[in-house]
């Protein structure tokens, strides 16, 4: 794993925006709607090449394919293992149902735009979750090869898995006798993508929001030491799967969810932080940009690293059309590095996804781009303030 050795280095969490075409199709074949497999592929490839070499354009050191081949950062899972079927609806977040008119606003805004709900009509497991083809992983890590090859690569490329956490969760056990069963199962059936997107040559990036979200979510009305009991296992699982993985070819992402909302029921930082830094990794994506978290940086205090791991501090919020002024970037970049006091071990990013569900996200494409460059730019000005170079 690339390190800011020379200057700090640029990332982003992994889903950029999807073409409308795209979404639709996605987002038809979400409600059972037959699609043309063949025109889905091409639309897939085609939005591939197109978001790599926008990030190059942009100036992005450690780029991905956006997760332009998949409708949702895990839901796309249940086209890659057995087991899944029916459907469910979530519970609503503890911050919607506090705030209703909120809610209904937020209803509004995303009718009429075609999207694939990780929320409503979910799957579930109905039957054993197993690795159905690991040629289906492998397919994907080829193409987003070939766009690099195309169109240019990146100083380090990465993509991207969800947490065993955020699919035993959101994709409710109806199968297994116990959650730690359902929990074993996937971490099994993960641990195959886990080890094709290293043995690719990519960095891999596990998506972990469950390790925060679903305090507020899942375990809102419980104890918080069920939860944290929950966040523990979770990580548990993710180390077992990633065995045969060295440490320092991973990453993981935790976040309170990629939707604008209140968030006045999230999870302090400080009270998941030792679950979290128990994962076997090379590197922590943590929320720094978002108003209700911005003022925990000085919690990565706590946060034990050791030779190698970094953190990537999330700069730039992905929920926002306001595009974050280099010089709010650099500051933010300067007080993550003086918390740490190492700023070889800063990667600048963003909080989370900017469509982590096809056609779910607001902030609109030539913005995404903007605020992108916006951070490489804050990353520069802040690695000439912290002398390095």
């Amino acid at each position: 794993m690339l390190r800011s050795e020379h200057r700090i280095l640029t990332t982003h969490t992994g889903s950029l925006p999807r073409p409308l075409e795209l979404t639709g199709l996605y987002a038809r074949r979400s409600t059972g709607e037959a699609v043309d497999a063949a025109a889905l592929d091409a639309a897939g490839k085609a939005a591939t090449r197109h978001v790599v070499r926008k990030q190059r354009e942009a100036g992005i050191d450690i780029g991905n394919n956006g997760e332009q081949q998949r409708e949702a950062f895990f839901l796309y899972v249940r086209h890659r293992m057995s087991g899944f079927g029916g459907g469910w609806h979530r519970r609503p977040f503890a911050d919607l149902a506090k705030y209703p008119g909120f809610a209904a606003w937020g209803d509004v805004l995303a009718s009429g735009r075609p999207s694939v709900s990780n929320r409503d009509g979910v799957p579930e497991a109905v039957s054993a979750v197993e690795y159905l083809d690991p040629a289906l992983v492998k397919a994907e890590c080829d193409e987003f090869a070939l766009a690099m090859g195309e169109v240019g690569g990146f100083a380090e490329p990465f993509m991207t898995a969800p947490s065993p956490g955020i699919i035993a969760a959101a994709m409710r056990n109806a199968w297994y006798d116990t959650e730690d069963a359902y929990l074993a199962a996937l971490g099994r059936a993960l641990r195959v993508e886990y080890e094709a997107i290293v043995a690719a040559g990519f960095l891999l990036q596990i998506d972990a929001p469950d390790l925060a979200l679903e305090r507020h979510v899942s375990y809102q009305d419980r104890p918080l030491a069920d939860f944290i009991g929950f966040a523990e296992r979770v990580v548990g699982t993710i180390n077992d799967a990633l065995v045969n993985i060295p440490r320092d070819r991973v990453r993981i992402h935790a976040c309170w969810g990629n939707y604008e909302a209140p968030h006045d029921c999230d999870v302090a930082m400080h009270e998941i932080l030792p679950a979290i830094s128990q994962a076997k990794v090379g590197g922590w994506v943590l929320p720094i940009a978002n108003p209700r978290h911005q003022h925990e940086y000085r919690c990565l205090k706590d946060l034990p690293l050791d030779d190698g791991q970094v953190v990537v501090a999330g700069v730039i919020d992905p929920l926002t059309n306001f595009v974050e002024h280099p010089e709010t970037v650099a500051d933010r970049l300067e007080r993550v590095a003086s918390v740490l006091g190492d700023p070889t071990r800063v990667i600048a990013g963003t909080d989370c996804g900017f469509d982590t569900s096809a056609g779910r996200g607001r902030v609109q494409e030539d913005v995404v781009w903007a605020k992108l460059a916006a951070m490489v730019e804050g990353a520069r000005i802040a690695s000439g303030r912290l002398g390095m170079g």
